[in-house]
């Protein structure tokens, strides 16, 4: 088992990563100083994982049509119904979706309640799991309502990604690539030459990619716990992508999005100037080596154009962009025209 800290002065938790740390969750979770603990997870996890763990669990169908204000009504009703109380804490069971809802819901049930994220996927071990960033959809804009509720502990099983099929692997390795380019160009090229074995789901491998996120995601936060500044960073790629996503109802998943926004956000450095056409049609080919889409038809680019102006990122009328110097150099650009954004939209967008 490996312990990476996030540091957060009384806010403070530790990032435990390992493989059959399910088995061991309960030593883990009644070492915190809570009453009792009820597991929040969908579905599909609840039934492979939740078992091992012997506390009250409170179910939703899985998948991003669950994360919506209706679910976390239904959720707030049944366990206040069942006696919870703010001596209690949430454990969140699954994946992205799981997380934020499980999250959001231990943010604001009473005022908050002690959380502990344990992460099921490959994309929520990398990066939703960490930093607290917790919400649901509204009206289909992306993680419109949420808050920030730092968990206590972090725990991950790596066993859980043995089972999980290759889509959503693939929109794991998104974030994983995303990480190496907004900050670290070795961590990018050690993923792409060793693709090969990564997409085995090598543990050793896996063990290797997910301790870096996460140590590089920590840090990150400690920096800028609540993203007023430098934590923007993180959302390479997520601007476009959640537009994206939208429009199409959910039908792609997350990190297929990122991955075609990433797309978007490398040609719109390229035009700019910062990265070169080798260094875009390499990070087009990093994508596609895990299978991420890196255009799509179907969509209008003037309609994911003013999908992009409903982002919670948005300063004034400004898209707040992140973009490329170069391959593991991000940076944050508010000037993009209209036309340049559209530009970069229609490259990965086809009607």
């Amino acid at each position: 088992m490996r312990q990476i800290n996030v540091s957060l002065g009384q806010r403070s938790y530790p990032i435990l990563i390992g493989p059959g740390l399910l088995g061991r969750a309960a030593e883990r979770l009644s070492a915190l100083p809570v009453k009792r603990w009820a597991v929040v997870a969908d579905e599909t996890a609840a039934s492979l994982y939740a078992g091992s763990l012997g506390l009250p669990v409170y179910t939703f169908p899985a998948g991003e049509g669950s994360k919506c204000l209706a679910v976390y009504e239904s959720l707030c009703r049944r366990m206040l119904a069942d006696g919870f109380t703010r001596a209690d804490g949430i454990v969140a069971l699954g994946g992205g979706v799981a997380g934020d809802l499980a999250g959001f819901l231990a943010g604001t049930i009473l005022r908050g309640v002690p959380l502990v994220q344990m992460p099921t996927t490959l994309l929520a071990q990398v990066d939703s799991s960490v930093g607290g960033k917790t919400g649901v959809d509204f009206r289909q804009f992306k993680n419109m309502v949420g808050a920030f509720h730092q968990p206590r502990l972090v725990y991950m099983n790596m066993a859980t990604l043995q089972s999980l099929p290759e889509r959503e692997f693939g929109c794991g390795m998104g974030e994983i690539l995303k990480t190496g380019l907004i900050c670290d160009k070795d961590f990018f090229d050690f993923v792409c030459a060793n693709y090969k074995i990564i997409r085995t789901m090598d543990p050793e491998m896996l063990a290797v990619m997910i301790r870096k996120c996460c140590a590089i995601k920590a840090g990150v936060v400690e920096r800028d716990p609540k993203e007023q500044g430098e934590r923007a960073l993180l959302n390479f790629g997520h601007t476009i992508g959640h537009a994206i996503e939208k429009l199409s109802d959910f039908s792609l998943y997350h990190g297929e999005c990122v991955g075609l926004g990433i797309v978007a956000a490398s040609y719109l450095s390229m035009q700019l100037g910062h990265i070169s056409k080798e260094d875009f049609e390499k990070i087009q080919n990093a994508l596609s080596l895990f299978e991420l889409p890196t255009q799509m038809d179907g969509f209008n680019a003037e309609k994911v154009l003013s999908a992009t102006k409903s982002d919670k990122k948005m300063v004034g009328n400004q898209v707040k962009f992140i973009l490329l110097k170069e391959i593991g150099n991000a940076y944050i650009y508010r000037e993009l025209t209209d036309e340049q954004i559209l530009d970069g939209i229609r490259y990965v967008c086809h009607s």
